[in-house]
Formats: C-alpha cells, structure tokens, sequence
C-alpha cells in the first residue's frame, strides 16, 4: 500500500473541524498530551504576536541567530506555495518524510476528535521542534495570542508584540484595546516582553497585562529607540547605538520591525555583527517583493512588477508610503481579498498612490471576495476599477494601456501564494 502524502493527510485533517477558527486551547491540550507534551521539550521559545509585521519581525531575528551560529526552529503561517514553508526545523525546511511522519503521528493521536486544521499541524510543528536539537524556536502566533493553538509554552524566553491594529474583529473584538488585550495574552509572568510601536490605546492595554503578570516591558519609545538616518538607520538602547542599513525588506514600515528584531537579540545578548546581518540579510517573500523571473515577467518586460501580501488598513497605510517614496511611474494595483477583511479601509490610503484597481477573485480559495465585490469597494474609495478573470489577464490589460507600469499584485497572502505558485 502507497504510503500517504502530506498534502493527502493535510486534507484528512481539513475534515476534523466544520470551522478553520475556532479559538480556544482545550482541544490543543487534549493533542499535546496524547504526544507527550512536545511543547515541554523545546529550545528556548520566543513568541511572537501582532497584527502586522509578525513574520518580517521572525525573520529578522532568524537572520541575526543564524549570523551568530545559533540554530534556529521557526513556526510561521500561513504558507504561500507550499506547507513547508511554516515548519522550518534547525534552519531548514521539514522535508517531505519528516513532515509526512508528523501528520500521520497527530492524526492517528488525535482519534478523530474535534481539532481545526491550524491546531493539529501546530502540534505536529510543536513534535518535529522537540525532536531536534536547536539553540531557539522562534514560534509565530496565528490568530490573536490568548487562545491561538501557539500559546502552550509556559515559560519562553521572550514574548514579542508586534504593531497591533484593528483586523479579524468577528474573532478578536471590535475595539483597538480588545485585541490588544488578546494579542498580550501571550506574555507570561516574569518573562520580558519586546513592545513594538504601538497606539496609546494598545499600549496601555499590554503594559496592564504586563504588570499584572510581573513581566518586564522592553517598549520602543521608551526603552529602545529607532529612526532612519541618511541612508541607514539608527537603533538605541541602554546598551548604546548602532548604526546600520537600511532593512533588506522594502518599506518605511521594515524600520520599526527591524528594531524590534534588534531588541529582541540585543537581549539575548547577540552582537553587533549579527545584528547587522539581522536586517541586511532577512528575507520574507510577499512583503513587497520584487518579481523579477517566471511567466508573468516575461509577458510584461518592461513593467516593474511588486508583490505584497499585506491585507488590513494599516497594511494599506504601509504600501501607499512606500509607493509614495518610488520613482514616479504609472501605478496599478492587481487585488484579490478575502470576504473577511476590511477592503476599503485597506484600499482607501492606496488610493491616493494608485492610478487603477484590476479586480480578480482568489484562485482555489473558497472565502474569495468576488472581484466584481472587489471593484465596487474600490469605486467607493474614488479608484478607478474594472475585474479580470486572473491575474494574467489584468496585467495583459494593464500592459496594453501602460506598457511601462509599476504594478502591485496585493490584497492577500493567499493571492500571493498562488502567483508564487503560477510564477515559479
């Protein structure tokens, strides 16, 4: 009998929940005991929660460990082409064997029982983790932090909160500081927590829970600091200045991520070179990646063409900077969403910055927001918008009426996975 698959047991595993959320821990609890506990067994943890800026913040503390020779588990969702990608074990991607193992392990553990497809694979990331040796596991929460299946680690070595603002409120509140109040349910007491930047609302909400559980606070602001300078960036902290580039990862936005990741190793004790290397060297594809090879290059030559998945209003209020600080060109925007976001709070900043919205719909993903849904919102934001069957079809359209565009292929991660997919 043919062995199965990963992607024949992820399937199995979309079946044991009617819900892809459903935010509470008891059934993680249930799993992880029935595997030993994997979560006791980890290299030192750092936890990471937000609602922008998780993943380039993990990768850049990934550089900066892997810089200093430190060996590195990173947990990330959601993939873009491939499951893999979330499960890195010891720097390098879980293979297919590994992976396949792990899933069969949870699934047959689990006995059938109720668990949403986010909670079994983080178990199965959690057993893969415990199972090799490594100096840290860096651990990115998926949904919130209080109740995310991440949140089993009793006491990690940091915890880590990324810029909180308003984003899947149907499952984390309506309100700034009640999702703040879910994104800080990851700090644990006594242990030190990186602040990035955040709105005083938020802010107040964390140190709260800060103070109430004796963790200490490592707050940008007050006590590490970040600002660019001429071509670089400067980062201070109590252990003095750093003078630096500019981020690898495009986007004013990188600079404050960059400090936080900054924070966090300074006090791990890392050293500067590593630290350097932490925002020269970092990369995260979909955070206004440049597309540079593959079809849709070569059906556009001379279009300069951006991916980024970014999908909330201050995702929006990012990229409009950037794209504000590029050499003038004509710029597009190819966008597909998903029906739970906020559209036109994310387009609305954009909308200032783009000359046009080509409005596709998600290939394969069944909460596609329709790209005629798409369109309209954009109308509503005062963009010119028009829908396409794909995105091959809007950047045909687009290289007939602007052969030299800027365009950006954006509204979700899920969009980008599947151009990454096309494109590769």
């Amino acid at each position: 009998m043919t062995q199965a698959t990963s992607d024949v047991i992820l399937e199995r595993m979309m079946a044991l929940h009617p819900k892809i959320i459903d935010l509470t821990l008891d059934r993680v609890w249930r799993l992880l005991d029935a595997l030993g506990n994997p979560q006791n067994d980890l290299p030192p943890v750092i936890h990471i929660a937000g609602t922008n800026g998780k993943g380039s913040t993990l990768a850049m503390i990934r550089a900066g460990l892997e810089a200093a020779d430190k060996t590195v588990h990173a947990y990330t969702s959601p993939h873009l082409a491939r499951f893999h990608e979330r499960i890195r074990v010891a720097g390098q991607l879980i293979s297919e064997e590994d992976l396949t193992a792990v899933l069969d392990e949870c699934y047959a553990a689990n006995r059938g029982e109720s668990i949403t497809y986010f909670e079994i694979t983080t178990c199965a990331a959690l057993l893969a983790f415990a199972r090799t040796e490594a100096d840290y596991t860096l651990l990115e929460v998926g949904l919130g932090g209080r109740l995310d299946a991440t949140n089993v680690i009793s006491k990690p070595e940091m915890t880590v909160i990324t810029p909180v603002s308003l984003d899947h409120q149907q499952f984390l509140g309506d309100t700034l500081d009640k999702i703040a109040f879910e994104k800080a349910g990851i700090i644990k007491r006594g242990v030190p927590c990186v602040v990035s930047r955040q709105e005083e609302a938020g802010l107040e909400v964390i140190e709260d829970v800060a103070a109430q559980r004796g963790a200490p606070l490592l707050a940008n602001g007050q006590h590490w600091h970040v600002a660019p300078e001429r071509d670089g960036m400067i980062y201070q902290d109590e252990r003095g200045l750093l003078d630096l580039p500019r981020p690898n990862l495009p986007g004013d936005h990188q600079m404050m991520n960059a400090g936080t990741a900054l924070a966090v190793l300074r006090a791990l004790g890392i050293g500067n070179d590593a630290c350097e290397a932490a925002v020269a060297r970092a990369e995260w594809p979909a955070r206004m990646q440049r597309l540079r090879s593959g079809p849709l290059v070569d059906a556009a030559p001379n279009v300069e063409l951006w991916l980024d998945g970014g999908h909330n209003p201050a995702a929006g209020v990012a990229l409009a900077r950037h794209l504000a600080t590029l050499p003038e060109r004509p710029t597009y925007l190819i966008c597909g969403m998903l029906n739970t976001k906020d559209i036109g709070g994310y387009l609305g900043p954009l909308s200032m910055v783009a000359e046009k919205v080509m409005a596709v719909s998600i290939p394969g993903e069944a909460n596609t927001l329709p790209a005629d849904a798409t369109a309209d919102s954009a109308s509503h934001v005062g963009m010119r918008a028009e829908t396409a069957p794909s995105v091959q079809d809007a950047l045909e359209r687009i290289v007939s009426q602007s052969p030299a565009a800027r365009v950006l292929i954006c509204g979700s991660l899920y969009l980008a996975g599947a151009v990454l997919r096309e494109n590769g």
